[in-house]
Order: structure tokens, then sequence, then C-alpha cells
């Protein structure tokens, strides 16, 4: 008999780098089920303008992930405005990629306050609010990177292992108090953060709308852990089970060790200028978290 979906009507969800890509069409599918949306973005006009377009109250608010008083008070407008917090989905992040010795120790430093720290600290606060009300959800948008390594992007696969650890650890340590952690692992997504990234052999690159639909599938279903696409996290399972040369041979069969490495930088000049503060766009604006 399948399984009775959980309503999301009227749930009340706070969204972090939900201005554009993932983010956005993460709010758009919530929407279609009737949660209550707020968006936080460091562009916050940006955050503004996407509320705005997709109606339904949807709210759009300025916002830091790594920073406390920022992040604070982001959930604390959201709740004035919404009501009682019901979900937090962590879906800010940033994928530099190159060569590890190229990296400057300001961009591994960014990558660990973006993707590790805003992960935590929005794991923190959400915790302090659901604790006491026996109940809540937690969403990290991790990657297929958090499973493995992937040449050119050797901290983005380091932030992405560290998320994963905590949901983890999360999801042991909060068992009995009603708090649900979840976890998404896309392979690759079609979005800024991801341009001039080809696709691995047979995996064609998944779409936004792709991981909203799932993540609205792991809050109706209450299920801890999903890839995007499905044959990502079997193929990442079966690996696991497999002598270390015949997995890393996969890999190179699937082209996976190539993809960063033989990112286009040319089209990805426009997402570098941002996240490092080079272009005219706001600095290390919070994209979704997609893997390579």
């Amino acid at each position: 008999m399948a399984k009775t979906l959980r309503s999301l009507n009227g749930h009340v969800v706070a969204i972090t780098g939900g201005a554009r890509g993932i983010g956005a069409a993460t709010a758009t599918a919530l929407i279609a089920q009737g949660a209550r949306v707020a968006i936080g973005d460091i562009d916050a006009p940006l955050a503004e303008k996407t509320a705005s377009e997709l109606g339904s109250g949807t709210i759009g608010l300025p916002l830091d992930v790594t920073d406390r008083e920022s992040f604070a008070a982001f959930l604390d407008e959201a709740e004035r405005q919404l009501g009682p917090l019901d979900v937090l989905i962590n879906n800010a992040g940033i994928m530099p990629v190159g060569p590890f010795e190229a990296e400057t120790d300001e961009c591994a430093r960014r990558l660990v306050d973006i993707n590790i720290h805003g992960v935590i600290l929005g794991s923190k606060l959400a915790i302090e609010r659901f604790k006491p009300r026996g109940r809540g959800h937690i969403v990290q948008l991790a990657s297929i990177a958090g499973k493995g390594g992937f040449p050119g992007g050797a901290t983005y696969c380091a932030t992405k292992h560290a998320v994963v650890g905590l949901t983890e650890a999360l999801r042991s340590e909060l068992r009995g108090t009603g708090i649900e952690m979840h976890q998404v692992l896309p392979i690759g997504v079609n979005t800024e953060l991801y341009s001039g990234v080809g696709a691995a052999r047979g995996f064609p690159t998944a779409q936004p709308q792709d991981v909203a639909n799932t993540i609205v599938e792991l809050l109706q279903t209450g299920k801890f852990e999903l890839f995007v696409p499905r044959k990502a996290g079997a193929i990442t399972r079966m690996q696991g089970l497999m002598p270390r040369r015949m997995a890393e041979a996969i890999i190179r069969l699937t082209k996976g060790d190539q993809l960063l490495l033989g990112a286009d930088p040319a089209a990805r000049a426009a997402y570098d200028a941002r996240i490092t503060g080079s272009g005219s766009a706001p600095a290390a604006t919070e994209q979704e978290r997609t893997a390579a």
C-alpha cells in the first residue's frame, strides 16, 4: 500500500539563497503545495523581486548566511510575517572550480564560511525554534560531491562532505525530538553555479525543478536522503561496496573526473565575478547548491 503523503498546505518555509535557481524553483514547488514561503538572499533587491513574481504572499528578505545576526533576523521576520517556522531549507552555497593549488586562501575561506558555517548556523537557529515546539524540518542542499571527490573542486567537495556528515549526525542526535533532517544530493543542475560545466556520461544535467520536486518529496514522505537523478544514488551506493580501483574506474568512465577541471572559464566568468565581488553584482551572492 502506498504511503500517504503529508500535506504541506499552510507550512511556513524559509529558503536561503532563494532569489534564483534551485531556491526560486523550490519556492515555486512549495507554493504549489500551499506552503507559505520566505526567501532570503544576500542580493536583497533580487529576493524581493523574485518574491513579488512568485506571489501567494511570498516574502523576500536580506540574508547573509555567514552572519548570525543576519540569519536570526531573517528567521524572526519570516515568523513575524508568516507564522511559526515549519521548514528551513539550507540552499545557499557557492562553487568556484579549478586546480586546487591555484585556489586562493580567501576563496577557500569563503567556501567554508558559506557552504559549511552557513549551514551550521542555519541548522542551530532552526533547532532553537523547533525543539520547544516538538516539530520541524531541516533540508540541506548537499551534493553527490559530499559522497566522493571530483578533481577541480577539492575544497568544494570538502564542504559537501561536511554538510553530509553534519546532517547524518544531527539525524541521530535529534531522534525523538520531532525534528526531521533531510538531504538532497544532485549530480549537476542547470543553473549559473554550474555554468560552463559539462554533463557526466550517462547523466544528463538536471533542471532546478527536478531538485525542487525532490525536496517536496522529502518533506511529504519523511525520507532522509534522495539523489538527483535517482540512479546516481544507486551507483554511489554500489561504488561503496567495490574495491577502490574499480570505483574510481567508474568515475573515469563517466568522465566525472574531467568535469570541473574542464569547465569553460568564459562561460563561468559572470558567476565567478559575482562570488568574488569583482563584478557589478553583490559579492558572493548565495546560490543554490548543486553537485559537480
